[in-house]
């Protein structure tokens, strides 16, 4: 029986009963040049080795002692994939008939594509605007996090986190909530950057493979569902909230800082630090009152 052309990794964390109805999709719209799947779990303690080992025997399984994060789990997996084409893929998504066979077929009618992605929509079928993103400056982030550009009508420079001009086709990044690579790109390039514990390490990602020239592609005519925040929680949790804000730190100090003056580096270093001191604050009233109702 020929080797399967796809890993899949997916990585877990107290998701047991989304990561249940994700594998159970993949089981029913396996690829017809097959797939390995490997589940990594970060320490999730909540029965989820156990459903994977009673329910999806097929499934690799790599249970891990410590929450590793985002990038280190899935990098643990793909490190021990051998198949030409890797798919990140989060436990909170459900696939749909013929995806899967579509992006591979994308993937190997083209192989200056390094990276690809497909429609992603929520369980009421409306768009996941994350879908397809542009790399962020700070303005467009500005924009984005005081919800301006989140407008139907805001220009594009101020909508430029939602690539709103790119309908399908090359563009900067897109979600890792399901990302589809190309294994000899990422030899060149490397694999997740583990700095990041959860959050932009698939901007990041997308990042360096547009400086090594790979492509990155959008292609929405096949749809994944994606069940938003749903393995994070809408009301992040501290250290959650951290990872998310450190991660735009990282990012803007990876690729930007040096081109910027030190009066636009500390101008941006305090408005992601007080940005998180609201989201922390934030949250926590949001689950104080959340107990209380």
């Amino acid at each position: 029986m020929p080797e399967p052309r796809l890993d899949i990794v997916i990585v877990s964390y107290r998701c047991r009963g989304m990561l249940r109805d994700c594998l159970s999709s993949l089981r029913a719209f396996v690829p017809a040049k097959g797939a390995r799947i490997w589940v990594v779990d970060n320490a999730s303690g909540d029965g989820t080795i156990e459903m994977v080992r009673e329910e999806f025997p097929e499934v690799e399984l790599l249970a891990s002692g410590e929450n590793l994060g985002f990038s280190a789990a899935n990098n643990l997996a793909i490190r021990r994939g051998e198949a030409p084409y890797v798919l990140a893929l989060n436990p909170d998504t459900r696939m749909t008939a013929g995806a899967l066979d579509h992006m591979l077929e994308l993937m190997e009618s083209n192989p200056k594509i390094g990276i690809s992605g497909c429609r992603l929509e929520l369980p009421d079928g409306t768009f996941d605007h994350a879908s397809r993103r542009s790399f962020p400056t700070p303005l467009g982030a500005l924009a984005h996090f005081t919800r301006i550009g989140r407008w139907r009508k805001a220009p594009a420079r101020l909508s430029q986190y939602r690539a709103p001009t790119v309908e399908s086709g090359s563009i900067d990044a897109v979600n890792g909530a399901f990302m589809l690579m190309r294994r000899s790109a990422l030899d060149e390039v490397g694999l997740f950057d583990e700095g990041y514990w959860m959050y932009m390490e698939d901007l990041d990602l997308c990042y360096r493979f547009a400086q090594a020239g790979w492509v990155t592609w959008y292609d929405p005519s096949v749809k994944v569902i994606h069940v938003k925040a749903g393995t994070s929680g809408k009301n992040r949790k501290p250290r959650v909230n951290y990872a998310f804000h450190y991660g735009m730190f990282r990012f803007y100090r990876k690729h930007y800082a040096k081109n910027n003056n030190p009066l636009v580096r500390v101008a941006i270093y305090t408005a992601i630090a007080a940005k998180l001191g609201v989201s922390i604050t934030r949250s926590a009233i949001r689950r104080r009152l959340l107990r209380r109702s």
